[in-house]
């Protein structure tokens, strides 16, 4: 009905799980990375929760999307059933045939053991899925556990997933089901968005609906107010702006306001709840004048006696008195020269990085002209943007030409919208970033520090140090104890980086090269970056 009014092609927040609008924040994007690596283990139970409305579907089809090709999947939507309707449910699934007349726990079991043996002779893993399964009986609890001693004698044959409410992760806690608990590999609670994150939603769903990337329908104040309200709640969300941009085409409005929000919590929340959309009062005053008073009433009952028995002196008129200013100390700020000097000796801002990184120059010396990994390593790369500058993300020496036509260098340390701090002369100082931009060639140096042993990039069906290695830091990074891969790089270990490399905007070829290491030592925090990482943007999993 308003899409037109508003310039939009479709309903941008309908209810329904549409791929298109797939919104993958790191909240969503650590749960998938969770599933994933349980998958890639195998073997035991991988655990999803989160409440109603947070995204659990969306992460489910995520990973139905990205599970390796050869893996056969079961799924089952409707858990309210009993041991023998679930045994026959997955066989079901799976395609695996069985006399209808004869179904038994024992017959279904026999018959989905010898389909998991054919499947593991055959190198496909099988995994089970079951969604809402908080409504699972403690009996087919049980049953489902027993599924996985179906093994051979190194590995599980079976991988089951359990995606639910919060209530299944208080139902696994008692102590009946102990032993089920005991085989969760990978567990992650699906939080709502906060509000950097909600702000991003509900732009993303507009400019998918065909919204311009200029044109603003939730202004700030709004989008604080819905976030307040839904609590994060992607669900609670898409209804809230629905009604609200119904709402404010109904009243021939372009931008929707606080009060088409209030309207919006009525009808949908069934009342007016709107205690928190207002900033909390300021008490400040009413506490300066509690304490004026306070120290009136303590002058008056200070004040001598004896002065209320002579008699009243001569008024005499008495010069303005002003109150003292307190003024703050002033912190110098060296001020910034319209050209500053440059540094016109490339080792000399190659020490200055160096000195950034908290690198002892005086024992190490930093040589970005030799070949070979070397630890630290220095990397000489040319760009043409800042944007591929950024994708690196490391303090770095940029290479300049003068209108003079000399060649001069500046240590880069960090970049703040149209602002660069950068290292002259051991001084930090902010200069335009189109100061720099303006004589920049494109050429830079960074210095980094490479795995032992790295050489060169390295893919599936590398065997060597590095594997291990590498599915160290995805076990720290997923906070696992197991590891994905111990010395050669399967087919498990390739899934996740390519997960890895999609998530962080990189080319998701399953390489580990020079950009995959720098992202993966930035998201496990050991690198000193040209922006850190925030808590919305947080850890990549």
């Amino acid at each position: 009905m308003y899409h037109s009014y508003f310039g939009l092609k479709e309903a941008p927040f309908s209810i329904a799980v549409n791929p298109r609008y797939l919104f993958m924040s790191a909240r969503h994007r650590d749960a998938l990375a969770h599933l994933l690596y349980g998958v890639g283990v195998g073997g035991g139970f991988i655990l999803l929760t989160g409440e109603v409305g947070t995204g659990k579907t969306t992460v489910n089809r995520s990973l139905l999307e990205q599970i390796p090709d050869n893996t056969d999947i079961a799924l089952i939507l409707n858990p309210a059933l009993n041991a023998v309707e679930l045994l026959a449910t997955v066989c079901d699934e799976l395609g695996i045939e069985y006399d209808s007349g004869e179904q038994s726990l024992k017959v279904l079991t026999d018959k989905l053991h010898q389909f998991l043996l054919s499947n593991y002779a055959s190198g496909r893993n099988t995994v089970l899925l079951i969604d809402e399964a908080q409504h699972l009986q403690f009996e087919v609890l049980e049953q489902i556990r027993l599924l996985t001693n179906l093994e051979t004698n190194t590995k599980k044959l079976l991988q089951i997933v359990l995606v639910g409410q919060p209530e299944l992760r208080a139902l696994l806690n008692k102590p009946e089901l102990r032993q089920l608990a005991q085989r969760i590999t990978a567990r992650y609670q699906l939080k709502p968005l906060n509000l950097a994150e909600t702000d991003a939603y509900i732009r993303h769903r507009l400019q998918v609906a065909g919204l311009p990337a200029n044109q603003t329908l939730f202004p700030k104040k709004v989008v604080k107010g819905i976030h307040t309200v839904s609590r994060g709640v992607p669900r609670i969300i898409n209804v809230l702006c629905d009604r609200m941009l119904l709402g404010t085409y109904g009243q021939n409005k372009t931008m929707v306001d606080r009060a088409m929000l209030k309207q919006a919590i009525t009808e949908v929340m069934g009342e007016e709840d709107d205690i928190e959309l207002h900033a909390p009062k300021n008490f400040w005053p009413i506490i300066a004048s509690l304490v004026a008073a306070i120290c009136i009433a303590a002058a008056w009952w200070a004040w001598p006696t004896a002065s209320i028995e002579q008699a009243a002196p001569k008024v005499v008129a008495t010069p303005d008195i002003k109150e003292p200013v307190i003024v703050a100390p002033s912190i110098p700020v060296k001020p910034v020269p319209a050209t500053p000097i440059w540094i016109n000796n490339e080792q000399q801002a190659i020490n200055e990085l160096a000195s950034v990184l908290k690198i002892d120059t005086t024992t190490l010396t930093i040589d970005c002209n030799k070949k070979g990994y070397t630890s630290p390593r220095c990397e000489r790369l040319t760009v043409k943007t800042w944007q591929e500058l950024m994708e690196y993300n490391r303090p770095a020496v940029l290479s300049m030409i003068t209108a003079a036509k000399m060649q001069v260098y500046v240590t880069l340390v960090a970049i703040d919208n149209q602002q660069a701090t950068v290292q002259l002369n051991n001084q930090i100082v902010e200069v335009p970033l189109s100061a720099i931009g303006e004589i920049w060639t494109g050429d830079f140096m960074f210095i980094w520090t490479p795995p032992p042993g790295y050489s060169k990039p390295f893919s599936a069906e590398y065997s060597g140090p590095m594997v291990k290695w590498l599915a160290q830091q995805f076990a720290e990074l997923d906070d696992q104890n197991s590891l994905l891969a111990e010395a050669t790089f399967n087919a498990a270990l390739v899934q996740r980086v390519k997960i890895f490399q999609k998530n962080n905007q990189l080319l998701d070829d399953g390489v580990v090269g020079l950009k995959t290491l720098l992202k993966l030592n930035e998201r496990l925090n050991k690198a000193t970056t040209l922006n850190p990482l925030t808590d919305n943007t947080a850890t990549e999993g």
